[in-house]
């Protein structure tokens, strides 16, 4: 099976775009957390007053520096205004939004990976549809090795996991319970907190399965990149077992 990566710019209606575009020499790079959005912007020239004043309604700033390199500016910001964004639109074709958005003289620049060209053709149509659109290169990356920026951002794995499910998890992970013999129990486990064997049972389930489901569509990536079958491999396992 292969993969296909997708490079491309857009341009529409967005405040990042619309400022690197009256600052040319702006560059700003934008990630999607579970709850907010990270920006960095960065420059070589020193920025005017104005450029600051603009930044600075853009979210809170985490980090600005300005020396002899230039303009260093980190801002976290709520996702309130992203409801039917572009990434929705990724999830939607099957495609892997890989971040972070960098924005740069007027132009939004994103790279997606998808299993099926197809599915890369039908997002750019439906992009065209109410943004210009300017495909960069589009290339099949069968069998070689997943790109780092593919690692699965944490955020992510742990989507919707709460602090009790991860405190259960991390205890059973220290304590042992996942090595091979066990060092532990969950009986064990559940004496070392304040409740209950099946709350905690309850606890440490469901943050395995939530955890799982989020780096599902990673674990169908690294699968799909590698050529292996996993029941196939499963199959020839045993079949070598079975001969000794």
């Amino acid at each position: 099976m292969s993969l296909y990566e997708a490079s491309f710019r857009v341009r529409h209606e967005c405040p990042y775009r619309e400022i690197s575009e009256r600052y040319p020499d702006l560059t700003i790079r934008e990630w999607y957390l579970s709850d907010c959005q990270v920006v960095e912007i960065t420059s070589p020239a020193s920025p005017a007053a104005d450029l600051l004043e603009e930044i600075e309604q853009m979210g809170t700033i985490l980090h600005e520096s300005v020396d002899e390199s230039g303009l260093h500016v980190v801002t976290q910001s709520c996702l309130c205004s992203l409801e039917d964004s572009i990434i929705e639109r990724f999830e939607r074709y099957n495609c892997l939004y890989q971040p972070p958005t960098v924005h740069r003289q007027g132009w939004e620049h994103y790279t997606v990976i998808a299993f099926d060209e197809r599915d890369v053709r039908s997002l750019l149509r439906d992009l065209e549809a109410d943004r210009d659109v300017e495909v960069l290169s589009k290339t099949a990356i069968a069998e070689q090795e997943i790109p780092h920026s593919m690692l699965a951002p944490v955020d992510q794995l742990f989507d919707d996991v709460t602090e009790r499910q991860l405190a259960a998890l991390r205890l059973a992970l220290e304590s042992g319970y996942y090595e091979q013999p066990r060092k532990t129990s969950l009986r064990e486990l559940a004496e070392q907190t304040a409740v209950a064997r099946s709350t905690y049972e309850e606890h440490l389930r469901k943050a395995e399965n939530k955890i799982l489901t989020n780096a599902g569509q990673f674990l169908r990536l690294v699968t799909a990149a590698s050529g292996a079958d996993p029941l196939e491999v499963e199959r020839t396992r045993r079949t070598e077992q079975a001969a000794d």
